[in-house]
């Protein structure tokens, strides 16, 4: 998938930020619960779960491949101007959020959160250009993923 336009100064600025972040991405990735507390009926491995999400390893890895997953998009758009996550990879993902119920306005609310938790996490060097620069890379995720999700079938004539 190619996109144009993630500067050199953009990867900088998520990559800047995460190898703050990256000390503990289990904690940051609990503040989804914050902006939307209805999320946790969304991950079946905490609805009926009695593990405190703090203490939830589950959530804490969830957490950890999201922004891991944001982060090297960046580093992609920023390297070669595309996302090259193999496209099996992104239907994987497609296909559980899409058999989960998860829909644009849920990615909305995910992106929401992820980057009020990193403004929060790292105050100091936050900005509006790191800002754009994280929401840019996470679109291009979510671009990557839903051309895979709605992708017609491959036919062998």
């Amino acid at each position: 998938m190619e996109v144009r336009g993630f500067t050199d100064e953009q990867g900088a600025l998520v990559a800047k930020s995460w190898n703050v972040m990256k000390k503990n991405p289990g904690e940051h990735g609990l503040k989804i619960f914050d902006v939307a507390p209805a999320a946790q009926n969304m991950f079946s491995f905490i609805k009926d779960s009695q593990i405190p999400l703090d203490q939830n390893p589950k959530l804490k890895a969830h957490a950890v491949f999201v922004f891991v997953m944001t982060c090297e998009t960046a580093a992609q758009l920023r390297k070669t101007g595309k996302i090259t996550v193999e496209d099996r990879h992104l239907e994987q993902i497609g296909a559980t959020h899409l058999k989960k119920g998860v829909t644009g306005e849920h990615f909305e609310v995910a992106k929401s959160a992820l980057l009020e938790t990193i403004k929060e996490a790292v105050p100091e060097i936050w900005s509006q250009d790191m800002e754009n620069a994280w929401a840019e890379a996470y679109d291009q995720l979510l671009a990557a993923i839903n051309s895979q999700i709605i992708k017609p079938p491959s036919s062998s004539d």
